[in-house]
């Protein structure tokens, strides 16, 4: 008796440390989902500002779609708006130079600065 308990326990630990090794997907919720999307409409509509990556500019719609394309490539690995900003809107991946953004003023800040502030502000419109 006290084999088949062993064998039992051993297949439980086994069967646990299978589960724990599987790689976990995160997904965002609905919610965050939406949120996310939201961000990169803003950006999208933000027709008088310039998108620096990689020391090329590029317009609002050209930077909406690529943070789009990062989005679906990293998406497992968000749960958060925070998580996009980070994984997305941040840098490069290739260079890890910092995206930029070029108001019409002329002012330049991290991308990151901008997206959080971008964030703020739908995160508030939606208590509203």
């Amino acid at each position: 008796m006290n084999t088949l308990r062993f064998l039992q326990a051993l297949l439980a630990a086994m069967a646990f440390a299978l589960c724990a090794a599987s790689p976990a997907h995160a997904t965002p919720s609905a919610s965050e989902q939406r949120v996310i999307e939201t961000l990169i409409q803003r950006v999208a509509s933000q027709k008088s500002m310039k998108f620096m990556r990689n020391g090329e500019e590029h317009d609002a719609t050209e930077a909406a779609q690529h943070l789009r394309a990062k989005y679906d490539h990293f998406k497992d690995k968000i749960v958060t708006a925070e998580d996009f900003i980070r994984l997305c809107g941040t840098r490069s991946e290739v260079t890890k130079v910092p995206y930029k953004v070029r108001t019409a003023d002329k002012r330049t800040r991290n991308s990151s600065d901008f997206l959080k502030d971008e964030l703020h502000l739908v995160r508030r419109q939606a208590k509203a």
